[in-house]
């Protein structure tokens, strides 16, 4: 029988792990899907890692990680790929606002031979309008990058075997999850499904957090950025070239530029665009430090009983 694997990325999430262990758990064995579910701990500061433990102590199908620190969501993700054994491995928020229901129509086209399944959002559920205007012009620009449209796009997904075994073999360690299903390609469908309130907890995502992800995973994915430095140094000499010709033709014609505010205006936009391109060459060049250092993406201290095969820097307590 096929083994279906589910990664839960855990933060803070203390309320939430023995209520979504249980509601999976009854989901798959009334569906009788042979499972397994591994929760990895992002450095979480209460008691997440009690609280897996003590589900997995319940139910041999229930595993476990804790990272030494938090190392973001996608760190959580890539370790809980690799900590699975399962012929299907999907990806889900611990908060169960991704609705358990949809699992079974993606196993459904797992089954009928497609590699990857897609969840895409039909409903963005209650959510401010600050973090929900940022979420959308975050989704833009990553689609402009990447030249796919990831507006509904989300990290609730079925990966067959093969797909986690590529995304596994990819070197670096700035890696965006989300957008790399897209770009390994195999046969891909979608399943739409709605985003579902928190029973526990808040929404960990902050606007500056949110911020903080799109510009590391848009300089992680796309060269994009460094080709608006060339496109902001070729506005800079055509402003130049006008205000020279403009210079030229007053002075021809007897009539000096007044006062400094042209040769002030010049200078401000000249050095806004020179600071805006150093900073996104700095960007880069960080991005580039830290793959040349090859630390790895995550450091595991701690994993339950029933993990097979070795994991990264963990040990067994």
């Amino acid at each position: 029988m096929a083994l279906l694997s589910i990664v839960l990325p855990s933060y803070n999430e203390e309320q939430n792990i023995a209520n979504t262990a249980q509601v999976l758990t009854d989901l798959l064995e009334q569906e009788k899907i042979d499972y397994e579910l591994v929760f990895v701990s992002d450095g979480s500061k209460d008691a997440t890692y009690e609280e897996i433990q003590k589900v997995a102590e319940k139910n041999p199908k229930i595993k476990g990680a804790r990272f030494s620190r938090n190392f973001g969501k996608e760190a959580c993700i890539f370790a809980g790929l690799r900590l699975t054994i399962g012929d299907a491995v999907i990806v889900m928020d611990c908060d169960l606002q991704h609705p358990p229901q949809t699992i079974c129509e993606m196993w459904k086209l797992w089954q009928e031979g497609y590699e990857v399944v897609e969840g895409v959002k039909s409903s963005r559920g209650k959510e401010g309008l600050a973090y929900k205007l940022s979420a959308g012009l975050f989704y833009k620009i990553m689609s402009k990058l990447i030249k796919v449209d990831m507006n509904a796009s989300s990290d609730y997904k079925l990966l067959d075997r093969k797909v986690v075994d590529v995304l596994l073999g990819l070197p670096e360690r700035n890696t965006f999850f989300r957008a790399l299903t897209f770009w390994a390609g195999f046969r891909t469908t979608t399943v739409e499904y709605e985003v579902q309130e928190r029973a526990y907890g808040t929404s960990k995502w902050s606007l500056i957090s949110l911020m903080r992800y799109a510009i590391t995973n848009a300089t992680s994915f796309s060269t994009l950025p460094l080709q608006l430095v060339t496109i902001m140094g070729m506005v800079s000499i055509l402003f130049s070239v006008i205000l020279a010709i403009q210079t030229m033709v007053k002075y021809l014609c007897g009539s000096s530029v007044e006062g400094f505010t042209t040769v002030i205006l010049l200078i401000l936009i000249i050095g806004g665009f020179i600071m805006l391109s150093l900073g996104i060459i700095g960007h880069y060049i960080a991005r580039i430090y830290e793959e040349v250092k090859g630390r790895p993406k995550y450091i595991i201290s701690e994993v339950t009983e029933n993990i097979q095969g070795e994991a990264l820097g963990t040990w067994k307590k």
